[in-house]
């Protein structure tokens, strides 16, 4: 047997902080960086919510504005908003404050202001980088499950097309990441459920990569076992048991993704990039119709790998027949799945199934890409895949 071999690569986050009342410390953190004008960058509905408020108090006198525009899957025109909104008022940092659509659009804006590589549909608005260019502070307070706060990638969408594209940059992952309960409360069910099942996704996906390391095996376990623990629990109680269920699944969400930069991610997020803007989908409830599809594909490429998977699922793993237990899982995760009012099927949420061989076919360039899985795919693999969720 060869030894164990591998490379671990950590982001630059700074900071996690978490549990009721740690909105207050906003204030701090922007004073501990020396940053003086800040912009919050959320959503529409949350723009018109009393917790901007809230975020406002806390942010305290370096507020420099509000921009509250950013909309689903990051399309190219409000984030060009937000980058000349953040040029005039000469921002040097940012305090986004929502699910992934306002912090991946903080993220995409910081990547331009820095002078970074412009994601592709945004050609045309590169600029010149800001008088701060050196570095942007981003503050992250999310309100949902997706863990996008976790990351140095974002996505943007390029509106004449419907696609979208990613960007990375080591500099475009927020400093701080803020994990207060109490501004979650006002979440719609349906979106804590929906960004829970991406945050399952991400610790799945993560598992069975062909990049997977021991740190995130152990931490997708946990995060699966805690999101079948408290997510239900946090939907069906009040007062300090619902914050405390709610930050336990704050907390899967962080280590669910806690290694994504090293192991990167497989078909079923794929499918959720290509899906999600062509036909408005939030990237949740992708993954509730595609993971337990792809967990029986990846059952059958790479069963040995299910092995953290199962321990979160508590399912009894043998390596000497891996494939039962992979399997096993894949159906938990639809049970669980099927125990929350989300959509099921591809047809649930408008994609035309005639329209599926042309999803196929740019999944496929995204997954070689991103080299996670052990073999060659070919399109066949994924109309299958696609045609089963339908």
């Amino acid at each position: 047997m060869q030894p164990l071999t591998g490379e671990y690569n950590f982001t630059r986050l700074e900071t996690v902080l978490y549990g009721p009342g740690k909105l207050s410390a906003v204030s701090q953190e922007l004073k501990r960086r020396k940053a003086s004008r800040v912009m919050i960058v959320t959503s529409k509905t949350l723009g018109r919510s009393k917790l901007l408020e809230r975020v406002k108090d806390a942010v305290g006198p370096a507020l420099a504005g509000v921009f509250s525009e950013t909309a689903q899957h990051a399309p190219s025109r409000t984030i060009e908003a937000l980058i000349e909104q953040s040029r005039q008022a000469k921002i040097d940092a940012f305090v986004s404050f929502g699910g992934g659509t306002p912090i991946d659009s903080t993220k995409i804006a910081a990547l331009v202001l820095l002078g970074g590589r412009i994601p592709h549909g945004m050609e045309l608005y590169a600029g010149a980088p800001a008088e701060s260019a050196g570095d942007l502070v981003h503050i992250a307070i999310p309100t949902t499950l997706s863990a996008a706060e976790f990351t140095p990638f974002a996505g943007v969408t390029d509106e004449k097309t419907r696609a979208k594209h990613g960007a990375g940059d080591p500099r475009l992952q927020p400093k701080v990441v803020i994990l207060d309960p109490t501004v979650t409360v006002e979440t719609p069910a349906w979106l804590w459920v929906g960004t829970a099942m991406r945050a399952l996704d991400h610790a799945v996906e993560g598992a069975y990569s062909r990049r997977q390391n021991p740190v995130s095996n152990a931490l997708a376990s946990r995060a699966i076992a805690l999101l079948l623990s408290h997510l239900k629990p946090s939907l069906a109680t009040t007062g300090d048991d619902e914050l405390n269920h709610r930050v336990q699944c704050q907390l899967a969400a962080w280590l669910s993704i806690f290694g994504g930069t090293n192991t990167r991610f497989g078909i079923s997020h794929a499918l959720g990039h290509q899906i999600g803007p062509m036909w408005d989908v939030p990237h949740g409830f992708t993954s509730c119709i595609t993971l337990p599809h792809v967990m029986r594909f990846m059952a059958g490429v790479a069963p040995e790998r299910f092995g953290p998977i199962a321990e979160g699922f508590g399912v009894r793993f043998d390596p000497e027949n891996p494939r039962s237990a992979a399997l096993e899982c894949a159906e938990r995760a639809a049970k669980f799945i099927g125990g929350f009012d989300v959509p099921s099927r591809l047809r649930d949420v408008g994609v035309a199934e005639t329209e599926l061989s042309r999803v196929a076919d740019t999944v496929l360039t995204e997954i070689r890409v991103a080299q996670t899985v052990d073999r060659e795919l070919k399109q066949e693999d994924l109309l299958a895949l696609l045609k089963a969720a339908y």
